[in-house]
């Protein structure tokens, strides 16, 4: 999977360690060649364990999840949380969970994490790193919650919404990167992977805008603060 027109590459194999069809479609945008492997994990909570370190040791455990099939290549996984209040609002158990979910967030702002790990095990090299965006949601109704509640839309996503869906369009602002809120906060990736064996001559900025249909404020400032290398 790749995008044309962008010149990258690695020496080693990436394989994405998820399923989302979001993260697909993100991780596409750098142009890299990639497959898809999802593993078996259990993504239990940890009393006392910050959102930060939750996200943190869910993805390296999805990544550690298929290390054994994947020794020589490299294995990139993620994982997301929507945090309200300090409590953690995993995906909804139900319809009803959902609902919930949305009426707690409506007209309020929320924090979202996701952790990265990339990992090559067989040389025991691993990258890790946690992204938070500030998020405010917009004061939606409770008939446009029902309505995108029955859509099943929201059933497989951290705190039950998709920032950039088009009927409901839930939030108002944010405060950080855009696709971090998706799912893989790409320039993150971006510098990761520099950090590791592969080849990227651009920046995701200019095919994230147009996939997104934005202009993304912190783009600069990420990339300069992250890729050191």
């Amino acid at each position: 999977m790749s995008t044309p027109g962008l010149s990258a590459g690695c020496t080693i194999r990436l394989v994405l360690a998820s399923g989302s069809p979001r993260r697909n479609q993100l991780l596409a945008l750098l142009g890299i060649p990639f497959v898809i492997r999802v593993g078996s994990v259990v993504e239990n909570l940890v009393e006392g364990e910050s959102p930060q370190e939750q996200v943190s040791r869910l993805s390296l455990l999805k990544a550690n999840s298929i290390a054994s099939q994947h020794g020589d290549e490299l294995i990139l996984a993620a994982d997301t949380l929507v945090c309200l209040d300090g409590d953690i609002l995993g995906k909804p158990k139900s319809q009803s969970h959902a609902v919930e979910m949305l009426k707690r967030l409506r007209g309020r702002s929320h924090d979202v994490y996701t952790g990265l790990a990339l990992l090559q095990p067989r040389h025991g090299r691993i990258w890790r790193q946690s992204v938070r965006t500030l998020v405010w949601m917009r004061d939606y109704s409770d008939a446009e919650i029902v309505a995108y509640v029955d859509s099943g839309d929201p059933m497989d996503k951290a705190g039950a919404y998709a920032i950039q869906h088009p009927r409901l369009s839930p939030v108002e602002r944010i405060e950080g990167c855009y696709t971090n809120v998706m799912g893989l906060p790409l320039c993150h990736v971006h510098c990761m992977l520099r950090q590791a064996e592969c080849t990227l001559d651009q920046p995701p900025v200019n095919a994230c805008n147009h996939f997104n249909r934005r202009v993304c404020a912190v783009a600069d400032q990420v990339l300069s603060e992250n890729c050191w290398q």
